[in-house]
């Protein structure tokens, strides 16, 4: 059985930047952790926005330009990085909450295999909860598990409800 590991926007401005928060520098060791050690193939989605942000429908109601491509911001955290070094992995550039490409991607790599999905990152109540919903709806009946110790939400509170609904939607929650 493939085995996938999505690392979802562990960005700097998701880190310790525009939109961090101490809970996201705190999983950071975890996440870097799992990824050394994972055995598969894995897939690095990157919040990319550009310029224009204030003028989209996300940048008015929420008005903190981040990611912007070819910023700092936009690049993996170092720890991130480094742990990703050697690994097989792809990137996956996405401007929305939500990866339309990511579902395409794991039916290509996955080649008609049965596998299990592993859901990381930041943060957990928008871009991995859109994003394991998204999963979940294109492969109902593969195995989908998001580890908690590896993700943080904008606040505890918002982490624990988007664990929840994850969970009510039969997303495997470990970590927690």
């Amino acid at each position: 059985m493939k085995r996938f590991l999505v690392v979802v926007d562990m960005q700097n401005d998701f880190v310790d930047g525009a939109l961090g928060s101490s809970e996201a520098a705190a999983i950071v060791p975890a996440a870097a952790k799992k990824i050394s050690s994972f055995d598969g193939e894995i897939f690095v989605t990157l919040d990319t926005h550009f310029d224009n942000y204030s003028q989209t429908a996300e940048g008015k109601k929420l008005p903190v330009p981040h990611c912007v491509k070819n910023t700092a911001g936009h690049e993996l955290n170092a720890d991130i990085q480094n742990a990703l070094s050697g690994k097989n992995y792809t990137c996956v550039e996405k401007h929305t909450f939500g990866s339309v490409d990511l579902p395409v991607m794991i039916k290509r790599a996955a080649s008609g295999e049965a596998f299990e999905l592993e859901l990381i990152g930041l943060c957990t109540d928008i871009c991995v909860v859109s994003n394991a919903l998204l999963l979940k709806a294109h492969f109902p009946e593969e195995k989908i598990t998001v580890d908690a110790s590896c993700c943080a939400g904008v606040t505890p509170e918002k982490h624990l409800a988007a664990l929840e609904t994850m969970q009510s939607c039969q997303i495997d929650i470990t970590g927690a």
